[in-house]
């Protein structure tokens, strides 16, 4: 059996890394459930504050994975998170390549629909890349993304835990305004869910760099090859180098995402449908669907000759 952390979470086995620690599939002896947990030792007091600020964060919405609980136990801390077994986005690519357009759709509504919940909360995300969206395992069936990994988010207002011209994020994801050390801000955030579709359109991670330059250089070009003009039309509005040019809601942008889907055409019946497998594998030896599994208890050993009573004393 594994490790129990805090007399409450059993840690099974890794299955991943985050920004600032590892990532366990763990039971929960309390809430009796499988859960994600991620670890981290308390020594870096840089690292612990972002901890602090993840755990806090309680966003309830189908389409965002934020933690749970949380617990400390002598140098170590972690925080628990719902079990998303499908990978990430990258992993969808990778099986896949370029995504159909109306499938990249439904996975664009379902981002924008957590995006804006979590903007309505006051929280910026800083990291939003094909990382750090996780896919339930849901076969060929209806996807599910989760919008995940809050660790360098905060809070319209709160001070920065880096420097002003310390950019922090994934290079590639950046908005042209980050670059330049400006506050934090939602339509950053919406630069790079618009990033995030082009990568899933084109199967590769699109040169945010040379696509600012030319917006900036031409206005907004005609739709790159594989993308509908009408989902184009949507992107252009994610991807304006200014950002009072972009959208400035991730509501305002799932409106515009609605009714661009109603020109593309349908999927044909020969379309290969997408599917999103279980990334994280089998459970270990000794765990089963309900939990750990306890070994039967070993039948009694019989002993080998009947010993006569011993008589009762005269």
């Amino acid at each position: 059996m594994g490790e129990v952390f805090a007399g409450r979470y059993e840690l099974i086995d890794p299955i991943g890394r985050g920004g600032v620690g590892a990532v366990w599939r763990a039971w929960d002896h309390r809430r009796r459930r499988y859960v994600a947990a991620k670890v981290l030792q308390q020594s870096d007091a840089h690292t612990l504050l972002r901890f602090v600020r993840e755990q806090a964060l309680r966003i309830e919405h189908p389409h965002v994975l934020a933690p749970a609980s949380w617990a400390a136990d002598d140098d170590k801390v972690l925080f628990t998170m719902d079990l998303v077994s499908g990978g990430s986005l990258a992993h969808v690519i990778g099986d896949y390549g370029p995504l159909p357009p109306r499938f990249v759709c439904l996975l664009l509504d379902q981002l924008l629909s957590g995006l804006s919940t979590v903007h309505a909360e006051g929280v910026v995300h800083r990291d939003i890349k094909p990382a750090n969206i996780l896919m339930e395992a849901t076969g060929t069936g209806r996807p599910h993304l989760r919008l995940s990994d809050f660790g360098i988010s905060m809070r319209k207002g709160e001070p920065r835990l880096t420097e002003t011209n310390y950019v922090v994020g994934t290079p590639g994801y950046f908005a042209p305004e980050q670059m330049m050390g400006a506050e934090p801000d939602f339509p950053a955030d919406l630069f790079a869910v618009g990033l995030v579709a082009i990568y899933l359109l084109q199967g590769q991670k699109p040169d945010a760099q040379a696509l600012v330059e030319h917006f900036a250089a031409h206005g907004t070009p005609g739709a790159p090859e594989g993308i509908p003009e009408p989902l184009w039309q949507v992107l252009a509005g994610l991807l304006q180098p200014d950002p009072h040019s972009r959208f400035r809601t991730a509501t305002g942008a799932r409106k515009a995402l609605t009714a661009a889907v109603e020109m593309l055409p349908e999927a044909g019946p020969d379309d290969e449908p997408v599917e999103v497998f279980d990334q994280i594998g089998p459970l270990p030896e000794g765990f089963g669907p309900d939990g750990p599994v306890t070994a039967p208890p070993e039948p009694p050993q019989q002993p080998s000759e009947q010993q006569a009573p011993t008589p009762p004393p005269v």
